[in-house]
């Protein structure tokens, strides 16, 4: 098979858009699989509160790093990178396309243009970082990363303690941003088609609660309380989980607890949004115009 024509078809856009919808579709037309480059559907522990996709939804099309890893595990978009690229590679044996897809956009640049090393971080800048964090408050050193770089605060989970500690370290040490970091382009043996998918601002968002308070009918609740002994880890300081935990821990009740969950998905959506646009290699369409994006993975070559 002439790796030339092999096609990584890479399908972005924000939480709650239609991602899965469409790529499973895709993949029945395409006879192909589907790679997940969610981040936070990578973890086992994590169903409902992460939106993964279920037997039902997925309708027998092949979904890669979908529940491959424990939350006590680290994985980093770098270790993602290695080993998306293996599995494309191997799909590619026996598949002219395969699908890459979902909302992280860190992740999905990984595969797409590779990563560079970061340089060691001296443990008393680490330290000071993190003191300033528990101190202050992560909302307060998220605002100064976006006044610093602003290009970076679009990439990042500013409401994850550990996101924002990370791109504060590496700013400081090397005066280069993680968006910085992450702009050079590593050469790949297969073409890309970007495809990004969009709704109308207020029709997502009544998606996005109308998918929150499903979630809590399907059992959220109980989900995030089976996860409270690891509630410090990374993975579970993210949306969806941090403000019920607030709720277990008596911060607030359960009314506020679910307008922060539906408040905090908006704002992340927007924040993907933004990062997403600053690809001009990007074509968009709407989900649902599912012949527009075929014709246009068709005349890509």
């Amino acid at each position: 098979m002439n790796l030339e024509k092999n096609k990584l078809i890479v399908i972005e856009g924000p939480t709650a858009v239609g991602k899965t919808a469409l790529c499973v579709n895709l993949a029945k037309k395409l006879g192909t699989e589907v790679v997940s480059a969610d981040s936070r559907q990578f973890f086992k522990e994590m169903a409902i509160g992460t939106a993964k996709p279920t037997v039902e939804e997925m309708d027998g099309v092949k979904h890669h790093f979908v529940n491959c890893r424990s939350v006590k595990e680290p994985y980093s978009a770098g270790s993602y990178e290695v080993d998306a690229l293996e599995v494309i590679g191997k799909l590619f044996e026996t598949h002219d396309s395969v699908i890459l897809t979902g909302g992280s956009g860190l992740y999905i640049q990984a595969v797409c243009d590779g990563m560079d090393a970061f340089p060691p971080i001296p443990t008393e800048i680490r330290d000071r970082w993190t003191r300033r964090i528990d101190e202050e408050g992560v909302t307060k050193i998220a605002q100064e990363l976006a006044e610093a770089d602003p290009a970076t605060y679009e990439l990042v989970d500013t409401l994850n303690p550990r996101r924002v500690l990370r791109a504060m370290e590496v700013l400081e040490v090397t005066g280069k941003g993680l968006a910085e970091w992450h702009s050079g382009t590593k050469p790949r043996d297969f073409d890309i088609v970007r495809i990004g998918l969009e709704r109308d601002r207020e029709e997502l968002y009544e998606r996005i609660n109308l998918r929150v308070d499903l979630m809590l009918e399907a059992g959220l609740m109980d989900e995030v309380k089976r996860l409270t002994q690891w509630k410090e880890l990374t993975a579970l300081k993210t949306v969806g989980y941090k403000e019920i935990f607030g709720y277990l821990d008596g911060e607030y009740d359960m009314e506020e607890a679910i307008r922060l969950v539906k408040r905090n998905t908006r704002r992340y959506a927007k924040r993907q949004l933004s990062w997403f646009k600053r690809d001009e290699e990007m074509t968009w369409f709407h989900p649902e115009d599912e012949a527009g994006i075929i014709n246009h993975i068709n005349a890509h070559s």
